[in-house]
């Protein structure tokens, strides 16, 4: 999970695939300075973000969230040092064997 200019000065020869979304939600563990704690856009909303030993977690929020609310999840909760917002208001995921369809 990087920022557009990281990547654009990256070696694109180690990537196999990517994917581009926004706006990062978390990074270098501070979150976007535009979501404010008093955010008011709440929206059901997914992410991807990644901790420190690379591994990766996708999130999906159940309930609308704000994007401040969001980011800290990510931050704080699931430990990712950097996180990229994927979709959001009309976020679903298919998982029958947790009831989600």
């Amino acid at each position: 999970v990087r920022e557009t200019a990281v990547y654009l000065k990256s070696a694109h020869d180690v990537i196999a695939f990517a994917t581009q979304s926004g706006p990062m939600l978390v990074i270098g563990g501070a979150i976007h300075p535009k979501f404010l704690p008093e955010g008011t856009s709440r929206k059901r909303r997914n992410g991807v973000g990644v901790r420190a030993d690379g591994t990766l977690v996708f999130a999906i929020s159940d309930t609308p969230v704000t994007f401040h609310e969001f980011a800290s999840y990510f931050r704080d909760a699931l430990n990712c040092p950097d996180a990229l917002y994927l979709d959001g208001a009309i976020s679903r995921i298919f998982a029958p064997e947790i009831g989600r369809d």
